[in-house]
């Protein structure tokens, strides 16, 4: 984790697209079967128990639940999982060096911890010998708990991703830096590198943290690609005020489906295969995973958080 590391630039039209994706594949689920479960196979795990409790423990690791309170009231769910499956030590034999790893938009912790146990980041950053947090931004299924407002009020969800800025992200670090005194790896994807890099750019923040590692990197709509893609952001943008009923932004909801159907239509595309629609003919893709993974994802944001990543374009 030493130093820091760039990957090539993805756009955030690809998280729309892939919002697109998820929402008609719940869809599609009900009224196809495209990616229903296979005959005969058990139901697919989810995060219902908590995070620990569903994905981490059951693979023999520690792990800790963690409430963290922003400066505006949100209460944050974080996981903490403080050593490796065999208790290994710091890679230089001292303290264990603590890394936080933030998600993208639509979805939470979950998402790092739905493959085999050597193939989940946390995991394998824990058994290389870091103290690994992962952070779940408001709004997603264990961050709905304010000190004073719930999910059915729509001052709850009067945010955009500048309040991940300024509230979300420095609140995790200021809790991560104050259980363990050292300075902070910050690993994020999507959605986690525009916090981050807008967070850092804070004197206060950018003090507590060691490295980063950026995992699809955004900032613009401008570099989108995909029709689909850039149909999602106009329409975000022409339909703000009728959107704006819903504070809301659920792609598991029946109005949300309904808005990303039109989206397809406009786009003129097959909304039942739009894996393939986004990133071609995939040869690798795994029904079972897709399975487990809408069992889990996508999860809720904010209408206004979408509007606003929208106005990027």
């Amino acid at each position: 984790m030493a130093g820091s590391v760039m990957v090539p630039s993805v756009s955030i039209g690809l998280a729309l697209s892939v919002l697109i994706f998820f929402a008609l594949s719940l869809k599609t689920l009900e009224a196809r079967g495209t990616f229903g479960r296979l005959a005969g196979q058990p139901p697919q795990r989810t995060a219902a128990g908590g995070i620990c409790a569903s994905s981490v423990h059951i693979f023999g690791y520690k792990c800790e639940e963690h409430d963290v309170v922003t400066q505006d009231g949100y209460i944050l769910n974080m996981q903490r999982i403080p050593e490796g499956r065999a208790g290994a030590v710091a890679g230089d034999g001292g303290k264990r060096q603590p890394v936080l790893i933030q998600h993208g938009i639509l979805v939470d912790g979950m998402s790092w911890l739905l493959n085999p146990a050597d193939q989940n980041l946390p995991l394998i950053l824990a058994d290389q010998g870091f103290d690994v947090w992962m952070g779940n931004t408001r709004g997603t299924r264990f961050s709905r708990r304010h000190k004073y407002l719930n999910p059915s009020q729509r001052a709850f969800w009067n945010w955009t991703w500048d309040e991940l800025v300024s509230y979300d992200l420095p609140a995790m670090f200021d809790h991560i830096h104050g259980l363990t005194g050292q300075k902070i790896h910050y690993l994020g994807h999507s959605l986690g590198t525009l916090i981050g890099f807008a967070s850092f750019s804070e004197k206060g923040l950018v003090d507590q943290v060691r490295s980063a590692a950026m995992l699809s990197p955004v900032a613009y709509l401008s570099h989108m690609t995909t029709v689909i893609g850039d149909i999602a952001a106009k329409t975000f943008l022409a339909e703000a005020t009728s959107i704006l009923g819903w504070p809301e932004f659920n792609p598991k909801s029946g109005l949300v489906g309904d808005f990303i159907k039109a989206i397809c239509l406009k786009a003129g595309i097959d909304c039942y295969d739009l894996v393939s629609v986004i990133t071609g003919k995939n040869c690798c893709l795994n029904a079972s995973t897709i399975d487990l993974f809408l069992a889990n994802e996508p999860q809720s944001t904010s209408t206004k958080n979408m509007i606003h990543l929208a106005q990027s374009k």
